[in-house]
C-alpha cells in the first residue's frame, strides 16, 4: 500500500482500529460486498505490520447515518480510544466511513494529529503530522460532505417530482391499498370499508373523536401493518382515540393526494445532543395537493368539516365544545359581572346549577356573581330560541333573507360590471394591437404593453369579483328554510332527541349566553347574542328553594294550632277533611302533623296522667339514654302504655325508680354518671376540647383514660372537662412535646 515507510514501531506497537460502517440496515442486508471488504482490512493491517492480536475491529455503527455522532457508541468509542493514545492507526475503506459530517470528522483527525495516529483508507496511508496529508485528508472531507448533499438534493428532488405527478408511492393508511397498476384503491376487504365509513359516520353523528371511541366499543377495527414479520398483514384491534385523530386528519380518505405534510430539521437541545425534531405543517403550507387523485370514503368538503369540528373541540385553545349531561348552555354561559366562564355542576339529585366557581376560588367574585339552577336559564333560553322559530319569525327572518340576498347581488353585480368593462379594455387594446402594421415596432411596442396592463387590470377584477363571491357564505333556499323551521318544537321536545343534539341545534343559532348583574335575588337577568350579532336581554323568576315552594299553607297551620288539644291522627283527619294537603302535595298523616308541631310549634296536648312520665323523662332521671328505656319497656322490665301521638308513657313511683335505680347499678353497659348536674360554665365536652386543641377526640379520651386531665361523667353518659387555663396551657404542652402530635399554636376559644 502506498505510504508504507510512515509505519514506524511506535504505530505497530499501539492499536490498529478497523472501523466499519453502513448507513442502513437495507445496505447491511444487500450491500454485502461492501461489507466484506471493511471486514478484509483487518487482513490488510496484519499484512502491514500489525500482530494479529493487535487488530480490532468496530462494527457497533452497522445501519447508522454518519451524519452526525447522535447513537453512534463506535464512532465515539473511537474517539475516545485515539484520544488516550492507545491507537496507532485507524482503517476505513473511505474517509466517509468516520463521519460524513466535517465538525465530526476535523475533530478526528485533529486528535490523529496530536496523538500521531495514522488514517489509512483504500487510497493510501495518512500522517496527520504531514501537512500535505492533512491538506489531502481535508480536502476529502469536504467533498464527501458535498457529495452527500449532492446525492440528497437529487434524491428529494426525484421524490418531489414524482410526488407533483401523484407517483410517488407512500404508505397508505388502512382502508386504502395499492392494485397491480399501482393505482390508490379502496380496500376490497368489505369489513375494512364498512368500518372506516361507520368511523365518519359516528364522527358525524356524535361531533367528537371520543364518541366515535364509544360508538366502536367492543368491535374490532383494521389496522394494516408496515414493516417486521407481519408487513403487509390486516391486523385487528381496538379502536383508539389518537387512531380516530390519525384518520379524521388524513386527506387521503378524501382522495386527496398529498405530499410534503410533515417537516423533518435537526434541532440542537440544551445539553448540546442533536436530534431530529418533525412538525406538522399548517394545510396552507403542504407543497403537493392533488385533489381527486383516487377515490375515498369522504369529499373534500367533509374533510375540511370534520377538521372544523375537531378544532372547535379543542379545549385548550379556548374552545368549548358539547359535552354531556342536561345543561343545555354548558361551556357558552358566562357570567356578566366578573366577566369569567361559569363552570357546571351536576348534583346528587341529577340537577346542573351555573355557578361562577372560578372568581370564587381566586377571590375575585363580585357582589352580583350568582349561582344558578340551570333549569331556570334553560328554560329561558329554549322558549326564546323556539319563539324565534315559529311562523311569524320565520316569515320575517325570510324576508330579511331575501333583502339580504338582494343586497349581496348589488354587491356582486358591481364586480361584474368591473369585470365586463376591464374586458372590453382589454379585447380593445388587442384590437389596436393587432390593428397595428409589424414594421411599425415603437408603436406595436406601445400597443403591446397596454394591452399587457388591459389584460392585468383584468385579472385583477376577476380575482376581486371570485373573492368576494366566495366570501359570501351561501344562503339555503326559501323553501329549504320553510320545510327546516316547520316542527323544529316537536323536534325539540321529541324523547328520542338527546340533550347534545338539543346542545348542537341551540349552538347553530346562538353563539353565547351571559348571566348579567342583577341586585333581586328573587330575579335572573339573562343575556342571549345570536349568531348574527342581534342581542336579547330576558328577566325571569328564579327557581324557588324546597321549603319555600312546599310550604304548608297557613290556613292548615291555624287550624292545627286551633286543634292542638287532639290527637295527631285526629288533627289530621280534620285538616284532610277540610281539604288541605302539605307542602309536598300528600295527604296529612301522622307523622306529617308531628313534624308541623315540631316546625310551627304548635304545643302538644296533655297525655300523662297522675305519676306518669315519658321515656325522655326516665332517662334524665337515671343518667341513661332513651334507648336503654325503651329497651327495658319492650323487655317488660318497665310497664308503660300508648298515649296520645303515640308517645309511651310510664308509671313511675318512687318505688320504680328505686328499682330502675338498682337495674341501672347492677348493669355492665350503663355508665352511671358520675353526678347529674349539668354541664359548667368553665367546662367543655370531650368535642369541644379536641376542636381548641387541634387534636383528635381519640387523644382526649386516651388522656381522660390515663387520668392525663380530670372529668366526670354526666347523665346520658357525656365527658365534662373542667377546662380552666391552667388546664389548657398543660394540654398544649403536652401535644407541643408529643411525637405524634402536632402543636396548635394560637387557641380557637376566643
Amino acid at each position: 500500500m502506498r505510504g508504507s515507510e510512515k509505519i514506524t514501531t511506535s504505530h505497530f506497537e499501539r492499536t490498529a482500529l478497523i472501523y466499519v460502517r453502513q448507513s442502513s440496515m437495507a445496505q447491511v442486508r444487500e450491500n454485502t460486498e461492501s461489507t466484506a471488504r471493511q471486514y478484509a482490512l483487518a487482513d490488510e493491517a496484519v499484512l502491514l505490520g500489525w500482530p494479529r492480536s493487535g487488530v480490532e475491529v468496530i462494527d457497533a455503527d452497522l445501519g447508522l447515518s454518519g451524519r452526525s455522532t447522535e447513537g453512534r457508541t463506535g464512532f465515539k468509542d473511537l474517539v475516545g480510544r485515539v484520544c488516550i493514545g492507545e491507537v496507532g492507526a485507524i482503517f476505513g475503506l473511505e474517509i466517509s466511513r468516520f463521519a460524513r459530517s466535517s465538525a465530526d470528522l476535523s475533530r478526528l483527525l485533529e486528535l490523529a494529529r496530536l496523538t500521531d495516529t495514522l488514517v489509512v483508507d483504500a487510497d493510501g496511508i495518512y500522517d496527520l503530522g504531514n501537512f500535505n496529508d492533512r491538506l489531502l485528508l481535508g480536502l476529502k472531507n469536504q467533498m464527501s460532505e458535498a457529495e452527500l448533499h449532492f446525492l440528497a438534493g437529487r434524491l428529494q428532488g426525484a421524490k418531489r417530482a414524482a410526488a407533483e405527478r401523484g407517483e410517488l408511492r407512500v404508505t397508505l393508511p388502512v382502508g386504502l391499498v395499492y392494485d397491480d397498476e399501482g393505482s390508490t384503491v379502496v380496500d376490497p376487504d368489505e369489513e375494512v370499508r364498512a368500518a372506516i365509513t361507520d368511523l365518519f359516520a359516528a364522527f358525524r353523528a356524535g361531533g367528537s373523536a371520543y364518541q366515535v371511541v364509544a360508538a366502536f366499543k367492543g368491535r374490532r377495527f383494521p389496522l394494516r401493518a408496515y414493516g417486521g414479520v407481519w408487513a403487509g398483514q390486516l391486523r385487528w384491534g381496538r379502536l383508539t382515540h389518537s387512531r380516530v385523530l390519525g384518520v379524521l386528519s388524513n386527506p387521503a380518505f378524501a382522495g386527496t393526494y398529498v405530499f410534503g405534510r410533515y417537516h423533518s430539521h435537526r434541532v440542537v437541545d440544551p445539553d448540546a445532543t442533536v436530534h431530529n425534531k418533525v412538525t406538522k405543517l399548517a394545510m396552507e403550507d403542504w407543497p403537493v395537493v392533488i385533489h381527486d387523485h383516487h377515490h375515498g370514503y369522504i369529499t373534500w368538503e367533509d374533510y375540511l368539516a370534520n377538521k372544523a369540528c375537531l378544532a372547535a373541540n379543542t379545549t385548550n385553545s379556548g374552545a368549548r365544545p358539547v359535552r354531556e349531561g342536561t345543561a343545555l348552555c354548558q361551556g357558552i354561559i358566562a357570567c356578566g359581572s366578573c366577566g369569567r366562564a361559569m363552570s357546571t355542576r351536576y348534583h346528587r339529585n341529577g340537577h346542573a346549577s351555573y355557578e361562577c366557581s372560578a372568581s370564587r376560588a381566586d377571590q375575585m367574585a363580585t357582589p352580583t356573581c350568582r349561582s344558578i339552577s340551570a333549569l331556570t336559564v334553560d328554560e329561558a333560553v329554549a322558549e326564546r330560541l323556539l319563539s324565534a322559530l315559529d311562523p311569524e319569525e320565520v316569515a320575517l327572518a325570510l324576508a330579511a333573507a331575501d333583502e339580504v340576498a338582494d343586497r349581496r347581488a348589488s354587491r356582486s353585480r358591481a364586480g361584474e360590471l368591473a369585470v365586463e368593462r376591464a374586458r372590453y379594455d382589454a379585447q380593445r387594446a388587442e384590437r389596436a394591437f393587432d390593428g397595428c402594421e409589424p414594421e411599425n415596432r415603437l408603436v406595436a411596442r406601445s400597443l403591446e404593453s397596454r394591452w399587457e396592463d388591459r389584460l392585468a387590470a383584468l385579472a385583477e377584477v376577476e380575482k376581486a369579483l371570485t373573492e368576494t363571491i366566495a366570501a359570501i357564505p351561501e344562503l339555503p333556499g326559501r323553501a329549504e328554510l320553510e320545510v327546516l323551521t316547520s316542527d323544529v318544537t316537536a323536534l325539540w321536545h321529541a324523547p328520542s332527541t338527546s340533550p347534545r343534539d338539543r346542545k348542537r341545534l341551540l349552538r347553530t343559532l346562538i353563539a353565547d349566553v351571559t348571566l348579567l348583574a342583577e341586585p333581586d335575588f328573587a330575579k335572573a337577568r339573562i343575556g342571549i347574542r345570536w349568531h348574527t350579532g342581534a342581542t336579547d336581554e330576558l328577566v325571569v323568576a328564579r327557581r324557588q328553594a324546597v321549603t319555600e315552594y312546599r310550604r304548608t299553607e297557613s290556613a292548615a297551620i291555624d287550624l292545627a294550632r286551633s286543634l292542638s288539644h287532639l290527637s295527631n291522627n285526629d288533627i289530621a283527619h280534620q285538616l284532610n277533611a277540610a281539604g288541605f294537603i302539605t307542602g309536598a302535595g300528600r295527604p296529612f298523616d301522622n307523622n306529617a302533623v308531628a313534624s308541623l308541631r315540631r316546625y310551627h310549634h304548635v304545643p302538644s296536648p296533655s297525655m300523662l296522667e297522675e305519676s306518669e312520665v315519658t321515656a325522655g323523662e326516665v332517662a334524665r332521671r337515671l343518667g341513661i339514654t332513651a334507648g336503654a328505656v325503651i329497651y327495658w319497656i319492650a323487655q317488660g322490665w318497665l310497664t308503660a302504655r300508648r298515649g296520645i301521638n303515640n308517645q309511651w308513657c310510664i308509671p313511675f313511683g318512687v318505688s320504680v325508680e328505686e328499682k330502675c335505680r338498682q337495674r341501672v347499678i347492677g348493669s355492665a353497659h350503663i355508665h352511671r354518671p358520675d353526678s347529674t348536674e349539668q354541664q359548667g360554665t368553665h367546662e367543655l365536652t370531650v368535642g369541644e376540647v379536641a376542636a381548641v386543641l387541634g387534636i383528635s377526640t381519640n387523644v382526649v379520651y386516651y388522656w381522660i383514660e390515663r387520668h392525663h386531665i380530670d372529668a366526670r361523667r354526666g347523665l346520658g353518659g357525656r365527658w365534662f372537662i373542667d377546662f380552666d387555663a391552667e388546664t389548657e396551657a398543660e394540654c398544649r404542652t403536652r401535644v407541643a412535646t408529643s411525637g405524634h402530635l402536632k402543636p396548635v399554636l394560637e387557641s380557637q376559644t376566643s
